[in-house]
C-alpha cells in the first residue's frame, strides 16, 4: 500500500475510539462555576488517555467510545464519576511537630508526604489549630461536579 492509499484509507477509515484504546488528546477540567482546574492547552502538550486500565471511570469513558480523531466533546460528570466523592477516611490529623520548620502550613496548601513505596501522595492543608494539622488526602477535587473538555488528536487501537 503507497503513502496515498495508506492516507486515503484512513481518512475513509478512522480509528475509533473502542474499550482498550489509547486516546491523545488535550483535556481541560473545569469546576461548574466555569473556573478551570487543570488543561494541557497552555503547555501545548495532550495527554495519552489509557481506555479500560481503571484510571476512568465508566461514566467518563462512555463518552470516548466511538469518537475519533478531530472530535471535540463537552460533558459534565458528578462528582461520584469524575474524581469521587470526599471520603472522611482520607482526612488526617498530624502533629505540628511531624511538619518541617521551613514548611508553610497555610490552609490550602497542598504538600507532599512521602510514601514507603518512594512515591510522594498530595495532602491539602485544611486547618492547623494549636498542634494539630488537618490534612486532607482525598483528591483535591473530589466532591465535585466536573466539565471536561476533551479534544481528541489520535487514536490508537
Amino acid at each position: 500500500m503507497n503513502n496515498d492509499s495508506k492516507l486515503k484509507d484512513a481518512i475513509n477509515n478512522p480509528e475509533l475510539v473502542k474499550n482498550d484504546s489509547v486516546v491523545l488528546a488535550h483535556v481541560t477540567v473545569k469546576l461548574k462555576d466555569g473556573s478551570i482546574a487543570d488543561s494541557t492547552k497552555p503547555s501545548n502538550k495532550p495527554t495519552w488517555l489509557k481506555m479500560g486500565d481503571g484510571s476512568f471511570s465508566k461514566a467518563f469513558e462512555s463518552y470516548l467510545l466511538e469518537k475519533q480523531a478531530g472530535d471535540n466533546l463537552t460533558f459534565e460528570l458528578e462528582a461520584e464519576d469524575a474524581f469521587g466523592e470526599s471520603n472522611p477516611d482520607q482526612i488526617h490529623f498530624m502533629d505540628l511537630s511531624q511538619f518541617p520548620q521551613d514548611i508553610e502550613l497555610k490552609e490550602g496548601a497542598i504538600i507532599g508526604f512521602d510514601q514507603p513505596s518512594g512515591n510522594q501522595i498530595p495532602g491539602i492543608i485544611r486547618n492547623v489549630e494549636g498542634g494539630s494539622v488537618k490534612v486532607d488526602f482525598n483528591h483535591p477535587l473530589a466532591g465535585e461536579m466536573i466539565v471536561f473538555e476533551i479534544e481528541i488528536t489520535q487514536v490508537k487501537n
